[in-house]
């Protein structure tokens, strides 16, 4: 009989059957059970984002971010939630249930952006509930890794994660890839643009600078990295200002702290520019999404 361990330390029989495989500093575990109301479970806290894909339909899931319900009720199929490891989760299923969830490390995400010659500030958007198919795809070519991982073909593993990553970060972390590469940015420039623009996030510089290191004319540099990117240089300097602002946000630094190391001029600045892309004043982005224990910024 499979043995579970509960909250309190102690182990139960029947509890949920779980398989975990490792791939580098990506931990890939599945999760099922047949049983109805199962003991609540805790989702130790991690410097990484949780990728969850429901492998079947399930009626009843309590989720709890802290102290609050943030989910009561069903999942489809094939949808997916991303959760920020850094609050404090617990799950209690009152249904059957099988899902595969992918732990990834903020730095591991990262890396694979730098990988690709991207090096925008990746971080995944969080929700709960959307379809998708391709992770779905993927967490099932998965399952025999995860049924014998002692023979699980590493190579494979690396392959099937490469691709999970490019996935998630173009569809929810904002990284553009273009499929026509006439008239872009060859992978040095785009390199070398996209290291340079984030390494002076929060200094003055000169656009015409940057264009004649990557050998270009100011325009065609800005016509070519926009076929790139899908954005102008500006706009993806914006991007990146606002993502880095979301993550400082997080911590126990003031908004105008904030503001300040992250190059705006001030904060009331930084607050019109946060809010123009992201719908949320610094504040309300604050209170909504901060991790718990961190002290809000009373201004």
């Amino acid at each position: 009989m499979d043995l579970h361990e509960g909250l309190n330390g102690t182990r139960h029989r029947l509890g949920p059957i779980v398989k975990s495989v490792a791939s580098g500093d990506i931990i890939v575990t599945r999760t099922y059970s047949d049983r109805f109301d199962m003991d609540a479970a805790v989702i130790p806290r991690s410097e990484a984002f949780g990728v969850t894909v429901q492998l079947r339909d399930f009626n009843s899931q309590r989720l709890w971010r802290g102290a609050e319900l943030v989910h009561d009720g069903g999942g489809a199929k094939a949808s997916l939630t991303i959760t920020d490891l850094r609050d404090e989760w617990q799950c209690h299923s009152l249904s059957p249930f099988d899902n595969v969830r992918f732990q990834i490390p903020f730095a591991r995400l990262r890396a694979f952006a730098e990988e690709v010659g991207r090096s925008e500030y990746v971080a995944l958007s969080c929700f709960s509930g959307r379809i998708d198919p391709v992770m779905h795809g993927l967490a099932q070519a998965l399952l025999p890794s995860l049924d014998n991982p002692e023979q699980a073909n590493p190579l494979f593993l690396e392959q099937i994660n490469l691709a999970m990553l490019a996935h998630l970060s173009q569809t929810y972390g904002g990284l553009h890839f273009p499929v026509d590469k006439k008239g872009t940015l060859a992978p040095w420039q785009e390199r070398l643009a996209t290291e340079f623009l984030a390494a002076h996030f929060n200094k003055p510089f000169s656009i015409g600078d940057l264009a004649s290191r990557c050998e270009l004319s100011r325009s065609y540099f800005n016509k070519a990295f926009k076929e790139s990117f899908a954005r102008t240089p500006s706009k993806w300097l914006t991007e990146y200002r606002v993502a880095r602002v979301k993550e400082l946000l997080l911590q126990d630094l003031s908004i105008a702290e904030v503001a300040i190391n992250c190059g705006f001029a001030d904060q009331s600045h930084m607050t019109r520019v946060f809010t123009s892309l992201t719908g949320d004043t610094p504040a309300r982005f604050r209170r909504k999404n901060r991790p718990l224990g961190v002290a809000l910024d009373p201004l």
